[in-house]
């Protein structure tokens, strides 16, 4: 058979058929780059071991459609680990293995593909997480949209860590792990050719690690949450909702570039709406808030971290702020849809 042309060819649609082009395009590109023992055993699905004991299984799925498909920062395939990766962490979990399924477009470049699929293994090999099977399928030209991504996760989380939006009390503090809106603000820019990726990147990347470090020193943490599509605004809603609180937060706590707040003055958004792809929300007990912090800012991925606001009693189950400027106001769910097409 014809050797696959990485650097003019294109997908096909004899790449999904099932034969012997398929299996070329698997063994040549998705085998070869997301080699491990699990994905080598060539079954329709990965035998993997038990977790530790004392432990239970933790499992997390995402589609990932983005628009544009590489972006300063990254691209849908580190974007496809990390956040199936963060959604596993978020309950406390160490991520171990990923699945992933592909719909790729006729036409599509191969060399593109390529270059997605490199970037998903190294995300992975970073990461510490393997990719253990997958699926392809090929749709006709102009009925997709180059490539969607859909990765499943699994891990474990140990005996005693129960992190849930349903477990925030009044009094409890909020806290983040940096700057909001770096993620959404890129990919509009890229997309309406603004200028402002010029000065902006993607947050994309995996946050098990800091996780960790914050559960070891804290392991009275109540909640964790990536505010992804929807962005801070929404996740809280969320939560006051889940149990059944208030949310108080404090706009001059809240870290936003002052490139991504003027972008979003200039585009008529609220930073508090975009989305986040390498951030994470976090409530505690106020008592150990500043220890909490402390072991955010310590780690590379925390180190603008900053106490945000506190759950506060409320049957409307309401998130307000104080403003900049002394006043309070609303932060409802968003409502509509800010940035298509974001993760």
């Amino acid at each position: 058979m014809a050797r696959i042309d990485w650097n003019k060819g294109r997908v096909e649609m004899i790449h999904g058929s099932g034969g012997r082009a398929m299996q070329q395009l698997i063994s040549e590109l998705f085998a070869a780059e997301f080699s491990n023992d699990y994905l080598n055993q060539g079954n329709d699905g990965a035998v993997l071991p038990q977790p530790p004991a004392n432990s239970r299984l933790v499992m997390a799925t995402d589609a990932h459609v983005i628009s544009p498909l590489f972006f300063p920062g990254g691209d849908i395939g580190c974007l496809s680990v990390h956040g199936t990766v963060n959604d596993v962490a978020m309950n406390g979990a160490v991520p171990l293995y990923l699945s992933a399924a592909f719909v790729l477009e006729e036409g599509y470049p191969l060399a593109d593909l390529k270059r997605i699929v490199q970037s998903m293994a190294t995300a992975a090999k970073d990461a510490g997480v393997a990719i253990v099977t997958g699926d392809t399928k090929v749709v006709e030209q102009g009925k997709g949209d180059g490539v969607f991504i859909t990765t499943t996760g699994l891990g474990y989380v140990a005996e005693g860590i129960e992190l849930s939006g349903a477990n925030a009390k009044p009094g409890d503090k909020i806290l983040v792990s940096g700057f909001m809106g770096d993620h959404g603000v890129t990919i509009l820019s890229m997309r309406e050719s603004l200028g402002f990726e010029s000065e902006l990147q993607s947050d994309t990347q995996a946050l098990h690690d800091l996780t960790a470090a914050m559960l070891e020193a804290v392991p009275t943490l109540k909640c964790l949450r990536d505010p992804t599509r929807g962005g801070l605004a929404n996740t809280l809603n969320e939560i006051a909702h889940q149990s059944g609180v208030g949310v108080h937060l404090q706009e001059a706590q809240i870290p936003v570039k002052p490139v991504v707040a003027s972008a979003c003055e200039f585009l008529g958004l609220d930073p508090l709406y975009v989305a986040n792809e390498g951030k994470l929300l976090a409530i505690c007990p106020a008592g150990q808030a500043e220890q909490l912090l402390a072991v955010m800012r310590a780690h590379p991925k925390g180190a603008d971290a900053a106490i945000v606001g506190e759950i506060t009693e409320d049957p409307n189950h309401f998130v307000q702020m104080t403003t900049k400027f002394g006043g309070r106001r609303m932060v409802d769910w968003l409502n509509g849809e800010q940035l298509p097409r974001i993760c």
